[in-house]
This record gives C-alpha cells, sequence and structure tokens, in this order.
C-alpha cells in the first residue's frame, strides 16, 4: 500500500513578523534543525510514504528549494540515499497573505499539480510532533477511512482556539466545530489527515459549494472536516505525546527552550 504526503507550507506567518517576513516559518531552527526538518526525519521512516509534496508560495519557494538542494548534498556527502522518500516542492504562485489560496484550496493545487490518485498524509509544517505518525497510520490501516488525529487537553482556552472533536465508542467522529466558543469535549485535532483515495472527489465539492456559502472556507484545513464528517465516515487516531505548535514568538522560543537552546 503506497501513500502520499502533502506538506501545507505555503503561509506567510504573519504573527511572526518580521522574522517571517522573508523567510519561511517552516525553515526556522528548533533544536539544531529546522522545523520541517524534524517533519520530514519522520516521513522517512514510514514505509507507506514513499513521495512527498510540498506546496509553498512564491515567495519563499527559493528558500524551499534551497533546503532540498541542502539536503542532497548532505546526503551525498554523508554517502547515505534518502531511505526512499522523494520530495517535490510545489510553487502556488501566491506573493502575499492577501493573495494566499489558502490550505485546503493548496491541497487542491498540489493534488492536481503532482496528479495524485492515491491515498494523501496531510499536515502542516508548522508543527514538531513529539510522537509516531507511524502509529496514526497503522490507525487508519484498520479501516481505511478518513482520518483525524486528536489530544486531549483540558485548558478551556486552548479548546476554544482548534477544532473540537466528539467521538463515539469506536472512535468515529460524530460532532466537530473549529474553534468553538463553548468547546463540547477535551478533544482537539491538530493539523494532520489522512484522506483515503475515495474521498479526494469531495474536496472539489466542498471548495464549490463554499464559494456561495457563508462559514465554508478553504483557510483553514480543519474546517473541511466539520463538512466532511455528515458526509463520510470520519475516524480518529488518539496521540500519545505532545505537539509544539509554532505559532508565535512565545511559542517559538517555548519549543527551543524544551530542545536547550
Amino acid at each position: 500500500m503506497r501513500m502520499k504526503a502533502v506538506i501545507l507550507a505555503a503561509g506567510y506567518a504573519t504573527r511572526l513578523y518580521p522574522l517571517t517576513k522573508n523567510f519561511p516559518k517552516p525553515l526556522l531552527e528548533v533544536g539544531g534543525q529546522t522545523i520541517l526538518d524534524h517533519l520530514v526525519d519522520q516521513l522517512r521512516e514510514i514505509p507507506e510514504i514513499d513521495h512527498a509534496h510540498l506546496v509553498t508560495n512564491h515567495r519563499f519557494v527559493g528558500h524551499l528549494q534551497d533546503w532540498l538542494a541542502a539536503m542532497g548534498t548532505k546526503a551525498k556527502r554523508e554517502d547515505r540515499a534518502h531511505r526512499g522518500l522523494r520530495i517535490t516542492i510545489h510553487d502556488d504562485g501566491t506573493t502575499s497573505s492577501d493573495d494566499r489560496l489558502g490550505a485546503i484550496s493548496d491541497l487542491r493545487y498540489t493534488i492536481g499539480a503532482a496528479d495524485i490518485d492515491d491515498d494523501i498524509f496531510v499536515c502542516a509544517s508548522d508543527n514538531i510532533l513529539q510522537w509516531s505518525i507511524h502509529d496514526m497510520i497503522k490507525t487508519w490501516k484498520r479501516n481505511g477511512e478518513f482520518h483525524i488525529c486528536v489530544r486531549h487537553e483540558t485548558d478551556v482556552e486552548d479548546l476554544k482556539k482548534r477544532g473540537n472533536a466528539t467521538l463515539d465508542d469506536d472512535d468515529r467522529l460524530v460532532d466537530f466545530i473549529e474553534k468553538p466558543e463553548v468547546p463540547k469535549s477535551n478533544w482537539v485535532v491538530p493539523p494532520l489527515y489522512i484522506y483515503p483515495e475515495a474521498s479526494l472527489p469531495l474536496i472539489d465539492d466542498y471548495l464549490e459549494e463554499g464559494a456561495g456559502t457563508p462559514g465554508i472556507t478553504g483557510d483553514s484545513p480543519g474546517m473541511i472536516v466539520e463538512w466532511l464528517y455528515t458526509r463520510i465516515p470520519v475516524y480518529a487516531h488518539r496521540i500519545e505525546g505532545t505537539i509544539l505548535d509554532i505559532g508565535n514568538p512565545e511559542s517559538l522560543e517555548q519549543a527551543r527552550r524544551m530542545f536547550g537552546e
């Protein structure tokens, strides 16, 4: 069973300005390597994933291409291969936060540009995952349905900032709301998803319906989950570990402290 990965890296990280005004957030260093390196190190260890497609914007595409070239140079210098993982970078053509496509539109763009017709692991590029992505893949393989991941959270203010999931006894999603004023559960939904191949046409349906429906948008990767779970089965993988979400200067500094910097 082969799977592709799509890494969403086309945002402009305005909350980290001026640090990210002319530099992509995924290439900021934490713990002696870039945020993106932390993710790619995990993807390399997943045998099901044979190709990662990273979508970025026109402003930062050169930085990401240089990062990829440096990765190849380092591998050759150390006389080692990339352990089977190919990486392709895609430029969505946008130049600022004013004309950005949004996460779901970028996903659709990448699927079309790369002609992907496989199952897809989709993730944001600005999180350091202190748990195994491979465990999520193993959970997904039990039934092959659309999967999210969930993390238990007791901080009500944090719950209000993220997708909020309610699960049944089989970990099937029965309710979901993005950034609720009143959370219904303690399960938050980080930006990692598995789209089975059969679900890919629904991305077009979602965006086309959203063009004339208030509240439906392609900007946040979690918004489509709120729409999807009423149409197809959506299941959850329960995370055992933490996620370092690098969203502002404070969280970046906190992550660096955790790595002893």
